[in-house]
């Protein structure tokens, strides 16, 4: 009986945090071991601007770094214009840094794209853009 009831509690734990899990998905290799992913559960189409938004981490696989969201990951928040490919940094995280998105972001001026990572990284979300949800 016991046995049922740590098999019920364990099954409950492992069901919950399935629910808040992300969703990593790798775009790109970078130098020494160094891959960057995005969360497809964040990704979004923002209704006010249209820019698909983003949340993208690095990861080094060979040291144990996974890609993770805030507090305990390293990345960023990119919003994306998909036709005229430049992107605008809502923000960054890292863990020794409090998470903030600043409610401004959508007045800042858009960038050009800042190398292969971020072009790897509008081609893998944009191909996706029809079918994220608007919010």
């Amino acid at each position: 009986m016991r046995r049922a009831f740590a098999l019920a509690a364990l099954i409950a734990a492992s069901s919950l945090g399935a629910a808040h899990a992300e969703h990593w998905i790798k775009f790109a290799d970078g130098a020494n071991g160094i891959e960057w992913s995005y969360d497809s559960d964040y990704s979004y189409k923002d209704k006010q601007t249209g820019r698909v938004v983003a949340m993208q981490a690095i990861s080094k696989p060979s040291a144990n770094l996974m890609p993770s969201g805030p507090p305990t990951g390293v990345g960023s928040i990119y919003a994306m214009d998909c036709q005229k490919k430049n992107v605008i940094v809502v923000t960054a995280y890292k863990p020794s840094q409090a998470f903030g998105v600043p409610s401004g972001w959508r007045g800042e001026t858009p960038k050009k794209l800042g190398g292969p990572e971020d072009e790897a990284l509008l081609a893998a979300v944009c191909a996706k853009a029809d079918s994220l949800p608007a919010k």
